[in-house]
């Protein structure tokens, strides 16, 4: 039995009740008080639950104005269905509909609920509109509430879920891990002042997580969550209620002045590893808003927006997927018609790249004044097989510490002759592979492509880039590993590949799911049959076409800009230091475009003990100029000129243990070109300045 608000109705005197029965059936009854009579009840609606071992509900709600009931059950399901098909036909109790006597007072338990249920098969058993099987384990649904026109959902499993309706089916948008160790959370509270509370157990304590604060508000000895209890809080004092050892115990508060004072609000609890800047966002009433995604050694990414008048940063969105410390980020952005649309991909330890939709609009209400919308779309783990295997505490797991150390969209990759298009992701391994990853966003699912063991040691540092001509285009990689080497590779070939067997496999039709073969995985999806791939079908990479042994230790920073000639600058920097850039040229055997990629370096530059320390951010401003930022946290641009690389300025940062770099330049109303750059490590700094038409050449530095 549960309870749920009736929409439409006084919640003071009616709500409706939720009895799970015998084979999974449900029935909806409304229950109206009457003071001095009985209660007054109507069948509203019958409903079957989905066949499992455990068969019934847990919660319960409506959606205002949708005539639609969720519910989550037993076995983690959370459920849909259509209120609307049986309202109408609903049978009203006959002893209460006669008004002459009192059946509570006479028999309320052989005349009531007969009576009640009399007419019961008038009414048509209803299955579920759209059915989320098992979303939050064999634990169960313990919570389901509405807010701001979106689904919250709540289970045993430490984890709470956004979703929304979306044409009648239930679609998940993220999931929230509130903090380690609350593994049993049962109810959300939405306070007035934009905070969201967190009820749930942690061992044997009743905690209340503030997701504002980050904190615990209340944490109370109960003896676990297998118990009766109640919460309520007020402006004045909260009050928890629960039963244990067969008495009813009580836990009063009365609300006291919060004496502790923010000063800055903490972005991450851990060092900041990577930084990536969305774009900029003209709100009206407002300066510039930049938008940035950052990870961190905390497991989490935020999406956060930083104001120049301000100069403060307010977190949109925290994305807490990730199971291990989030390395590298990379982003396609999308149309951007409604304000700020990318494809955002996330990845770190324990081999688990995530990828998310984002959707950055203005909102002149909030305090931000930008509302990010998030969306979970695919998530891809190399030891997935290995979690879902019998008896794998016999078995040595190979190399269970994978990390992935950087990534990279491939750009031009959207098949528009396709169905649906694919994106391809390269990522830098530290089980020293390189590999490339499809996306099919319809599917939502990313899959491993081609991979290689080239470098045979920790792979740090990957940068795709396009290379187009009059007769086609090629898609080349650089990656970079531990002993100094940058390599480049063409990639044409895998990629094309993929997107022929998603060609030929079209047609054919197979059960989703995994397989351990090399196969191709059809799926039906808008009455289009799409293939997907679940396992490499080209599973090693061609050898690179150019290898530059650049440094004599690890690097640290890569990164590639195409020269107005059609060339590209390669510059990167290394754990002992140094700097280096070198001229590419890309050529074509017999000028087709089925013939090999030939790669020429033209120029090489190099420039020793350019820092005290480890160069961890390097950007190509434009092919005469170049920015560094090292450990030593100095920020230094230099003037690229013929075998040379001379210093023009250099600025001191705040940041300490720099992590990483990005940059990205603005054109003023003026038309002064300005140039910005944000920093990342124990904090996070954003600087901005100007450069020199043409700088002059100079062999100290000003």
């Amino acid at each position: 039995l549960s309870w749920a608000p009736r929409p439409g109705l006084p919640p003071a005197t009616a709500a409706a009740l939720l009895a799970s029965g015998p084979d999974g059936e449900l029935l909806w009854l409304d229950v109206t008080h009457r003071s001095g009579q009985a209660p007054w009840v109507r069948l509203m609606g019958r409903y079957l639950l989905p066949p499992c071992k455990h068969r019934w509900h847990t919660c319960a709600t409506f959606l205002p104005q949708k005539e639609l009931l969720v519910c989550g059950d037993r076995r983690g399901s959370l459920l849909l269905f259509s209120c609307s098909r049986s309202s109408g036909l609903a049978a009203e109790s006959t002893g209460i509909a006669s008004g002459g006597t009192d059946p509570v007072v006479e028999d309320s338990s052989n005349e009531l609920e007969p009576s009640c249920l009399l007419h019961k098969g008038a009414l048509r058993l209803e299955s579920p509109l759209s059915v989320l099987f098992g979303l939050h384990g064999k634990t169960g649904v313990t919570s389901v509430t509405i807010h701001r026109g979106y689904i919250y959902s709540t289970g045993r499993d430490g984890v709470y879920r956004q979703l929304r309706l979306q044409d009648q089916q239930l679609e998940v948008l993220q999931k929230h891990r509130p903090c380690k160790g609350l593994q049993w959370i049962e109810e959300l509270r939405f306070t007035s002042d934009g905070d969201l509370l967190v009820l749930g157990f942690h061992a044997d304590n009743f905690v209340v997580w503030s997701s504002r604060t980050s904190e615990n508000l209340h944490c109370i000895p109960c003896g676990g969550g297998h118990r009766s209890w109640s919460y309520c809080s007020s402006p004045l004092a909260e009050v928890f209620a629960f039963i244990k050892s067969g008495d009813v115990m009580l836990y009063h508060h009365k609300a006291e002045p919060c004496e502790q004072q923010v000063l800055l609000a903490s972005l991450h609890g851990r060092e900041i590893t990577c930084v990536r800047h969305l774009g900029a966002m003209e709100v009206p009433g407002h300066a510039t808003l930049n938008v940035f995604v950052t990870g961190s050694e905390d497991t989490t990414a935020c999406v956060l927006v930083l104001s120049e008048n301000s100069r403060a940063a307010v977190l949109l969105a925290r994305l807490s997927d990730h199971i291990s410390s989030v390395r590298a980020l990379a982003f396609a952005m999308g149309p951007g018609d409604e304000g700020l649309s990318a494809l955002l991909f996330s990845a770190g330890g324990r081999a688990q790249i995530e990828c998310y939709q984002l959707l950055c609009t203005g909102d002149t209400v909030s305090e931000s004044a930008v509302a990010c919308q998030v969306i979970h779309v695919a998530s891809h783990r190399l030891d997935k097989h290995w979690e879902q295997k019998k008896n794998r505490h016999k078995l040595v797991k190979m190399d269970p510490e994978t990390r992935y150390m950087s990534l990279s969209v491939v750009p031009g990759t959207s098949t528009k002759q396709l169905p649906t298009s694919w994106k391809f992701l390269a990522a830098a391994c530290s089980d020293g592979s390189v590999r490339i990853f499809g996306l099919l966003e319809a599917a939502q699912k990313l899959v491993l492509v081609a991979e290689s063991f080239h470098h045979q040691r920790c792979v740090l540092k990957v940068e795709a880039f396009l290379h187009t001509w009059a007769g086609g285009e090629r898609h080349l990689l650089c990656s970079a590993a531990t002993d100094g080497s940058v390599a480049f590779w063409d990639i044409t070939g895998p990629i094309m590949d993929a997107v022929d067997a998603l060609h030929q496999a079209e047609g054919e039709m197979q059960p989703l799911g995994e397989c351990c073969c090399l196969a191709i995985l059809l799926l039906s999806l808008t009455k289009v049959k799409v293939a997907l791939l679940t396992e490499p079908v080209f599973p090693a990479l061609d050898a690179p076409l150019v290898t530059i042994m650049a440094h004599s230790c690890g690097v640290n920073s890569l990164h590639i800009r195409k020269t107005p000639e059609g060339q590209y600058l390669v510059a990167s920097g290394s754990d002992d230091g140094s700097i280096h850039v070198c001229l590419l040229e890309v050529a074509l055997e017999k000028g087709e475009a089925t013939a090999g990629t030939c790669l020429q370096v033209l120029e090489r530059v190099s420039r020793p003990c350019a820092h005290a320390a480890h160069v961890t951010g390097i950007r190509v401003l434009r092919p005469d100029l170049l920015l560094s930022a090292s450990v030593d946290q100095r920020l230094t641009l230099w003037n690229r000129c013929p075998g040379k690389l001379v210093p023009l300025s250099t600025t001191f940062f705040h940041v300490p243990d720099l992590a990483e770099l990005d940059c990205w330049e603005v054109v003023e109303a003026g038309g002064e070109l300005r140039y910005y750059c944000v920093l990342c490590g124990q904090g996070l700094e954003m600087l901005c300045g100007t450069a020199p038409t043409k700088p002059p050449p100079q062999e100290a530095p000003q």
